[in-house]
């Protein structure tokens, strides 16, 4: 699933595409998406020019200038493509949103894992229940305190509870903990305040840098051009069991969590 920098990188993507566009044609090619596509979703979309472009977590917000937004969540595989209105169609494209301008936003996803909405934005954040974001200010140390307290779970699971920190998941907490010093298994409410510190700045710095080099195309991953990430070829750990740790030469350790692989050093994780 795209985490946010990748999310991000598609909104950026997309940005110079959509801005100032107004949505000429909707075509619903498959509803049966995580959540069945609202039967008014192309009404509400069709005619209304796109003012903005925002992320909210692992979730892409697009304004539209009756105050209304269109919400885009890509699930396991879903991508927004920009090509040109008569370009060929492939399988699994299930959503076209045909512009003005002659282009077209094909939305492609093979499992149907993704969500498409259109309604207040107030509305619609308020049911994802996110936490804050990672890259503002509301994320602190005083924060992470409250939420490692009297906690658990342990502090991998926390960071990927997108009802505490929105947007990161596997791959972006594994390289974090590993920034930070920090076991994944380790329990949130044994970390005293100079560990969380520690994570506080490795959450900024990661996917700051993930930013940068546009996410990480581990699998699948394409901007909205088709352009792939380049921050796989920094990751430290993860997907990177029995390589040599970067820093110390230990071999990247691998144990399934939960349902999902969790990667560290032995060495530099305490």
């Amino acid at each position: 699933m795209p985490e946010l920098p990748e999310v991000e990188t598609i909104r950026r993507s997309l940005e110079r595409f959509l801005l100032g566009q107004t949505v000429a044609r909707v075509e619903v090619r498959e509803p049966r998406l995580r959540q069945p596509v609202a039967p008014g979703f192309a009404q509400l979309l069709t005619g209304r020019t796109i003012q903005q472009t925002k992320r909210r977590g692992k979730y892409l917000l697009f304004g539209l200038d009756n105050q209304l937004v269109w919400l885009v969540h890509l699930g396991m595989t879903g991508r927004l493509i920009v090509d040109e209105a008569n370009g060929v169609l492939v399988p699994h494209d299930h959503i076209l949103v045909f512009l003005q301008n002659n282009r077209r936003l094909r939305y492609h996803d093979p499992r149907r894992f993704g969500l498409m909405a259109v309604g207040a934005e107030r509305d619609l954040t308020a049911r994802l229940g996110l936490g804050v974001e990672p890259l503002s200010s509301d994320l602190t140390v005083d924060y992470l305190w409250t939420k490692t307290q009297r906690s658990r779970r342990t502090i991998k699971d926390l960071l990927m509870d997108q009802g505490v920190i929105a947007g990161i998941g596997n791959i972006y907490a594994s390289e974090i903990l590993f920034r930070a010093g920090v076991w994944p298994f380790r329990p949130a409410e044994t970390l005293g305040v100079e560990a969380l510190g520690r994570i506080v700045r490795a959450t900024k710095t990661v996917l700051r840098e993930a930013i940068r080099c546009r996410g990480s195309s581990i699998s699948d991953f394409r901007d909205g051009e088709g352009n792939p990430g380049s921050f796989q070829a920094r990751l430290c750990v993860y997907d990177r069991a029995g390589l040599p740790c970067r820093r110390c030469r230990t071999p990247i350790q691998r144990e399934t969590h939960g349902g999902r692989s969790a990667y560290w050093c032995p060495h530099c994780q305490r």
